[in-house]
């Protein structure tokens, strides 16, 4: 059973509370601190230089998990040019394939490589190759899922399919089904740029805008 701490902290930082859920933590929670310091990088694009602290502190004892979350600071760094590194898109293809071979970690690294395919090397169909994979892996995880059939709904609606649209909004709900405020906020966003303009898109980035500055989601702000 999830000690009662892990639970809390867990459930602050679906719920974009990363500072509260490092309070919470217990000192031996290595690898989740490191998991909630690179989540908050991806989200509030600050604090790189602990979450690689607490990243390399867990090469040693778990060399897997430290390779997925190095390779996630990586695709920040490189996606938003912050403090981007010339082999940061290298480095995170490398990581994310070594999670690959993780039993735990496979069905992750599998939509992670997807992104990396999709928005790095600009190829949709290695992309959707992996999406797949992670999504036939996202038994028991609605957020995996709700990763990758978003990004399956895009590529579908890019290619001309209005099915497309209801994957963006079995997405949306998901998250908010999960009390998963960034990710929510980010689905709505993703919605109502697929909707036309109207009420249901209006309020979409309303409620996207308002999560963002309340929890400091820089990349959604802008």
């Amino acid at each position: 059973m999830m000690k009662n701490t892990t639970y809390t902290a867990r459930a602050l930082q679906r719920a974009g509370r990363w500072d509260l859920a490092l309070e919470v933590l217990e000192p031996e929670a290595a690898a989740l601190r490191a998991e909630i310091l690179t989540d908050a990088f991806w989200w509030r694009l600050e604090g790189a230089a602990e979450a690689e602290d607490a990243v390399a502190a867990l090469r040693e004892a778990d060399p897997a998990k430290a390779a997925f979350l190095d390779a996630q600071l990586a695709y920040t760094r490189t996606l938003f040019g912050v403090d981007a590194r010339p082999d940061d898109a290298d480095r995170a293809r490398a990581g994310f394939t070594t999670a690959a071979s993780d039993r735990e970690l496979a069905p992750w690294a599998a939509f992670w490589l997807g992104v990396v395919a999709e928005l790095l090397e600009k190829d949709p169909a290695a992309a959707a190759e992996h999406y797949r994979r992670a999504l036939a892996g996202a038994g028991g995880d609605p957020l995996l899922e709700s990763y990758a059939i978003r990004h399956l709904g895009g590529q579908a609606l890019e290619g001309g399919d209005p099915a497309g649209l209801d994957s963006l909004r079995r997405s949306y709900h998901l998250r908010a089904s999960l009390g998963a405020r960034p990710q929510t906020a980010a689905a709505a966003a993703t919605l109502a740029d697929r909707l036309p303009d109207g009420p249901e898109a209006r309020d979409l980035r309303q409620i996207a805008q308002a999560t963002a500055r309340e929890l400091g989601l820089r990349w959604l702000m802008e």
